[in-house]
């Protein structure tokens, strides 16, 4: 028997692997057809924009291309961490923002539990429908009931508080800027909670089933066995979209905080994102704006990698 040299070995199993690589791409080559226009709209709207990030460096008008730009160096930056506003907006951001987080996956994770361990598939499955509703619900109409039902003139709130004798008289709710993040973080959390129980239950659902008939043999009660075998089994789940949520303490959005937000709370609701919409954008300060986003991408980009360091150090395993 002929024996190969450690070059035609290699050379051979390079071989073997392109002839797989090429099977599998003929196998699956409908698969990938369908995934080219969101290959090319991300590369459009997540790379391609990433050329106007030059203006960051630059005193941009509008008119000019923008290698035409004057050149201001890392000035924009230097005003950035300058303001004192930017601070007092940093601290908005990540207050509401760690505050969302938690929330965001503790009840949301309380209540894929909950709804793994009805047994009516009617009442089970109408519930659901019930608490997946106001994601589809606009921040517009959401920021109107809040606002209603916490209105100092007939709020379902301040009446009930009322009621229940807890309150002499109507509160001003939104007038207090310490009470703005656990509003905005309430208002998500009814808004977003089905929503983001889906892909929890969905895990839930790939879980054996037998783990739970033997531990039902062994004599574990119900919250023995969500303790032993469906919080384990949707763990990676969990820590996958946990850290990949960290990257978003920073960018946040700026939905909630701007429909919600009046001029008694501004110190309490304005975020990253307003902030370069009022001191950037509708300034004319397109270049201040623009070093605001890289600011946030930056950071996110860090966090997440500094999440993920620190569960795979714990845990021995990478999400990302």
């Amino acid at each position: 028997m002929k024996t190969l040299t450690t070059d035609q070995s290699v050379l051979l199993g390079e071989t073997k692997r392109r002839s797989k690589f090429w099977k599998k791409m003929l196998r699956q080559r409908y698969l990938y057809l369908m995934s080219i226009p969101f290959v090319i709209w991300i590369f459009i709207f997540n790379y391609v924009l990433l050329w106007g990030w030059l203006m960051a460096f630059q005193k941009f008008k509008p008119g000019k291309s923008i290698l035409e730009q004057q050149w201001v160096g890392l000035d924009n930056f230097r005003q950035l961490f300058t303001d004192e506003r930017f601070y007092l907006v940093l601290r908005n951001t990540l207050g509401m923002s760690i505050m969302g987080l938690i929330v965001s996956f503790t009840i949301p994770v309380l209540f894929a539990v909950m709804m793994d361990e009805l047994r009516g598939h009617l009442f089970k499955r109408t519930i659901q429908t019930i608490a997946y509703l106001p994601h589809f619900v606009s921040w517009v109409v959401v920021a109107g009931i809040v606002t209603k039902m916490l209105s100092i003139e007939g709020g379902a709130v301040n009446e009930l508080l009322m009621q229940l004798h807890i309150i002499d008289q109507p509160v001003q709710f939104m007038a207090k800027g310490s009470w703005f993040w656990s509003i905005v973080t309430v208002s998500d959390m009814w808004k977003e909670t089905g929503w983001n129980s889906i892909i929890f239950l969905a895990a839930m659902a790939g879980i054996d089933p037998e783990q739970y008939e033997a531990a039902t043999m062994d004599g574990a009660g119900r919250f023995r066995r969500i303790w032993h075998i469906t919080l384990p089994g949707i763990r990676t789940t969990f820590m996958v979209v946990f850290i990949l949520s960290i990257g978003n303490l920073i960018s946040i959005g700026f939905e909630k905080q701007y429909q919600l937000q009046n001029q008694l709370v501004t110190d309490y609701s304005e975020v990253l994102e307003i902030y370069a919409l009022k001191y950037g954008i509708q300034l004319g300060r397109f270049s201040y704006g623009t070093a605001i986003s890289i600011f946030s991408s930056v950071v996110s980009v860090l966090l997440v990698i500094t999440a993920n360091s620190i569960y795979k150090k714990v845990t021995k395993e990478t999400v990302i």
